[in-house]
């Protein structure tokens, strides 16, 4: 989960427990906590405001962690009278300020994302059973916040004025957007890139309408900050949980652990899940012929081994030293000077140890296989 402002960072963050620091490289601070009540884990990192901003930090999110999805989550102006308070999830990311400039005005040529399928159908799931107003804070002032699933423009400047140019522009050539805000588009062209779905939820905390900065916006803009959290962790509860359910079903696959080697060098291998505190292989064969797809692997035994810590079935220091050998594993992916071997190396020593987990080390031996029958 990424945000533009501390105050949307501070409403994510006092959703989640268990928050530990993980330090980037390159200096960026990201904290990982747990969802309360389960064990699905959220990175989360502050973006700054600015599309360009937001789309280097998803970016490196995206490459650090290789996430299910990338949830941004903040306020936004309101449009068309939306109410303060009330959620808008992009259906439709505009970058509303492209456009090619001629003899008799400027065009728009918009670039634009939509969301997810998956991950609209989940959306529009939650504005259905609407549970998710239930994690609001009681002492909140209004009356319950409506989820709105619509377009979302996201642009260059603050936008707080009804009768400017570009107030005037959004209506004439984006005039289905329902809220204004200046991240979305740089974050949905990171995920984009990367293959990883995106969601933007936003609390509407103003009418970018010339009332912007004031004792208005000042007393919306916390409680539009929790509504987009109340929503945003709780798409991404159900977002894991689905994911976990849609694993389990293809438990007991009589093709476990299979490797094919095929003529290009390219390996189908099995990937895993957990049921009832045990893993078992994946029935969905996932071809590896890029260093996305170990990398997609690689993660799947993160969230594995969390799970086997959680669940009591390894003791911290062994998690904590087998979470090193992935991150090494993961780090000479990233790393043109690195050999195979030294991929291979660091899979095997993740394997010793969790060697007494037989099923993670026969899926750790496909993956060495895999790796080792690519050129």
């Amino acid at each position: 989960m990424l945000t533009a402002l501390d105050l949307e960072y501070d409403a994510v963050r006092n959703r989640l427990s268990s928050l530990r620091s993980h330090p980037h490289d390159k200096g960026t601070r990201f904290e990982v906590g747990t969802i309360p009540g389960t064990t699905h884990r959220i990175a989360l990192g502050l973006a700054d405001k600015g599309n360009h901003k937001a789309a280097v930090m998803a970016e490196r999110a995206l490459t650090e962690f290789e996430p299910l999805a990338v949830l941004f989550i903040g306020v936004a102006g309101g449009l068309w009278n939306t109410p303060l308070g009330d959620v808008v999830i992009a259906s439709k990311i505009y970058a509303y300020h492209g456009g090619t400039s001629e003899d008799d005005g400027l065009k728009a040529r918009p670039e634009s994302w939509q969301l997810d399928h998956r991950l609209s159908q989940l959306v529009h799931q939650l504005k259905r059973d609407n549970h998710w107003v239930a994690d609001i804070g009681r002492d909140e002032p209004g009356t319950a916040p409506t989820a709105h699933i619509a377009p979302i423009a996201a642009g260059e400047i603050v936008q707080n004025s009804s009768t400017s140019h570009e107030a005037t522009w959004l209506r004439q050539h984006y005039n289905d957007a329902r809220a204004v805000e200046m991240e979305a588009a740089g974050v949905a062209q990171a995920g984009q890139l990367s293959g990883v779905p995106v969601a933007v939820v936003r609390g509407i905390s103003d009418h970018a309408d010339g009332t912007k900065a004031t004792t208005s916006d000042s007393a919306w803009q916390p409680v539009a900050a929790d509504h987009a959290a109340a929503f945003g962790v709780r798409l991404a509860s159900e977002l894991a949980t689905e994911q976990e359910h849609s694993t389990m079903t293809q438990h007991g696959n009589p093709n476990a652990h299979y490797v094919q080697k095929v003529g290009n060098g390219s390996v189908a291998i099995q990937g895993s899940t957990v049921t009832n505190n045990s893993f078992s292989t994946d029935a969905t064969a996932q071809t590896i012929r890029t260093v996305a797809d170990f990398r997609r692997e690689i993660m799947s035994l993160r969230s594995e081994l969390r799970h086997l810590q959680e669940s009591n079935q390894i003791d911290t220091d062994t998690a904590d030293a087998a979470e090193a050998e992935l991150n090494t594993a993961g780090t000479t992916l990233s790393d043109p000077s690195t050999t195979k071997k030294s991929f291979i190396l660091a899979l095997k020593r993740f394997q010793g140890l969790v060697g007494n987990i037989s099923e993670v080390a026969a899926r750790v031996a496909t993956m060495i296989a895999a790796a080792e029958g690519l050129a």
